[in-house]
């Protein structure tokens, strides 16, 4: 009697496994080829994604030859400027920012600080870079500012990266007290310079130049 029962079973299960394929057969079929259509494409635009990252990483790196041949070349700066700029309008966030920064610093270095300082605000209003480069951006265009620029805006821009928490935060400190001297409070010059002399975290050359500043100031 149990296998009996157990034939029945079988067909019954058979029978119902029949009709789910008549049923759905070409909805599961259509489905298991939009799957393998979905993973091909996934791959291919890996590929194609890796492809496009070397050809960038290519362009950059001769981008960087040239800035690191052009000395005072002004012909070859302005070539690697260009090459730089091309890179950052093609390329994924991460080569884009370093190319941004590399061009305005060519930039800077040439004598346009107009040019370079648009590129910075650029770059440190850009949500998709790092925040590592973003804040670095700031500080550079806050750096290029701080003896002709706006006081209330520099100090503005340099007091939000002078957390200790920021890895900015020595160079922010330094570049506060070079505005407060500019400004004629020794005192708060001091008192930062203090702070960058005496932090342990700070790279070497910036305790060094806080140290420096401050026996100037009599500190």
């Amino acid at each position: 009697m149990v296998d009996i029962f157990d034939e029945v079973e079988e067909e019954l299960r058979a029978e119902r496994t029949q009709l789910l394929l008549k049923k759905y057969g070409g909805v599961m079929i259509a489905a298991a080829v939009l799957v393998v259509a979905a993973v091909g494409a996934w791959q291919g635009w890996r590929w194609w994604e890796a492809r496009r990252d070397m050809a960038m990483a290519g362009q950059y790196l001769t981008a960087m030859s040239v800035a690191d041949s052009a000395a005072n070349d002004t012909t070859k700066r302005q070539q690697a400027i260009v090459e730089f700029e091309r890179v950052a309008s093609a390329a994924p966030a991460g080569y884009a920012t370093l190319a941004r920064l590399r061009a305005a610093a060519l930039k800077a270095q040439a004598g346009d600080i107009a040019g370079a300082t648009q590129i910075w605000n650029m770059v440190a209003g850009d949500s998709s870079a790092a925040p590592l480069l973003r804040d670095l951006a700031s500080l550079l265009w806050a750096r290029h500012q701080v003896d002709t620029g706006d006081p209330g805006l520099v100090a503005a821009r340099l007091k939000a990266l002078a957390s200790p928490d920021n890895a900015w935060h020595a160079q922010a400190q330094e570049q506060l007290a070079v505005l407060d001297i500019r400004q004629g409070k020794p005192d708060a010059a001091r008192s930062e310079l203090r702070k960058v002399a005496q932090d342990v975290t700070a790279p070497n050359g910036v305790r060094g130049r806080a140290a420096a500043l401050l026996g100037q100031l009599g500190g």
